[in-house]
């Protein structure tokens, strides 16, 4: 039998992180030391009361029945009560706040709802892989907008053409910024919001690290802004703030009949979030905030001892203002930043992601994620020095 794929699938460009993680395995398989600084996946255990609270819920009776493609009450309730203590936002639990299965299934769902066939997308770059691949499965075309150092990785919006602008349904943003860092104050928000109104595009902003920001440093949510709710949505989730990247648990939140269409595109595709998970993500919520300044001392840690000691090799590294990743040129002597995660890996036993699969303006980065303890990030600062 011939087993053809489909076209959207032969359009996609292979994932950039299945493609780290088969790498790392292959060298993992032959004994080496691998150092990992690829993947954005937290080393630190989920905090203690959300394993509890998990463990209380799993034996209840009632959670092991389908539950709601809404997601229950009590943790919409939970969410509102969060976006209100953090941000001063207020959202109706009923209508304005959608659980999801990780806020990566939400993104990659939204092109479905709103996407007919070659309507445009607006899609940074570099930028999480997602945006652009599910926009190309859901038969629309990505419009690259380019984030540039020259303009601290926000994107022009000038320079994107009318044209352009007018056909786009969508527009994806992503703040404090995977990989580049970069986190955008209030006033980049208002000219998005005027730019959506005035060519009746959906925003969709990606919150993902809003928690993840370093001294003294509070980012804001899209939400906080005047119009915002009647232009876009904001997607959050608990995977970077609370340590369950396998946990599976996000959400999504602002215009309501945004969240609507989106959540009759989830009602046909699965049935909702395990029960005994929502519980668990409501214990998250109530987390007192010590618990968050605890996580962000030790990614602060990380970051100093990563970037203060490639600085001391000769590199000029900013210490990023947020996320827990460190964006960076290319060393001098290699031709792309895939000759360079090359020879990081073959040389010196470490995995790090090269700034082209984050698009075509990623080229000459490489990102390095801090999700690995200071003993190892001290000692690669040592392979680092070995290797150039």
């Amino acid at each position: 039998m011939d087993i053809e794929i489909s076209e959207r699938l032969n359009k996609l460009p292979p994932y950039l992180f299945v493609k780290i993680d088969q790498l790392k395995q292959k060298a993992l398989s032959e004994g080496r030391d691998i150092i990992d600084l690829g993947i954005g996946d937290p080393d630190l255990p989920t905090p203690l009361p959300i394993v509890e609270r998990m463990q209380e819920a799993v034996d209840k009776p009632a959670f092991h029945r389908y539950p709601s493609n809404k997601g229950r009450i009590e943790l919409r309730s939970a969410i509102s009560r969060w976006y209100e203590r953090r941000f001063k936002v207020s959202l109706n639990p009923e209508t304005e706040i959608l659980p999801l299965i990780g806020s990566k299934e939400g993104i990659a769902h939204m092109p479905f709802a709103f996407l007919n066939e070659g309507d445009a997308a607006l899609i940074p770059d570099p930028s999480y892989p997602p945006y652009r691949n599910s926009c190309i499965l859901a038969g629309g075309v990505p419009y690259i907008v380019p984030l540039l150092e020259e303009n601290d990785f926000l994107p022009d919006l000038t320079a994107i053409p009318g044209p352009v602008a007018r056909k786009a349904r969508l527009f994806f943003l992503n703040y404090p910024n995977n990989p580049t860092s970069a986190v955008a104050q209030r006033g980049f928000f208002e000219e998005v919001i005027e730019f959506a109104k005035i060519n009746n595009v959906i925003v969709c902003h990606d919150a993902a690290y809003s928690e993840l920001a370093f001294d003294g440093i509070r980012p804001i949510s899209f939400l906080e802004l005047a119009g915002a709710r009647e232009c876009g949505v904001e997607f959050h989730s608990f995977s970077k703030t609370y340590n369950m990247t396998g946990w599976r648990i996000g959400w999504v939140s602002g215009n309501a009949d945004v969240i609507r269409a989106l959540a009759t595109v989830k009602s046909n595709i699965d049935s909702g979030i395990f029960e005994a998970v929502q519980d668990a993500g409501i214990a998250a919520l109530g987390l007192p905030e010590e618990y968050q300044d605890q996580q962000i001392a030790t990614f602060r840690r990380r970051r100093d001892i990563l970037v203060d000691g490639l600085n001391a090799l000769g590199w000029t590294i900013e210490r990023p203002k947020a996320t827990f990743y460190v964006w960076t040129k290319i060393p001098k002597g290699f031709d792309s930043s895939g000759s360079f995660s090359q020879h990081a890996l073959a040389a010196g036993n470490m995995v790090i992601t090269p700034g082209a699969g984050f698009g075509k303006y990623g080229e000459g980065y490489v990102r390095m994620a801090l999700t690995v303890s200071e003993e190892r990030l001290t000692e690669a600062v040592e392979r680092f020095r070995k290797i150039l």
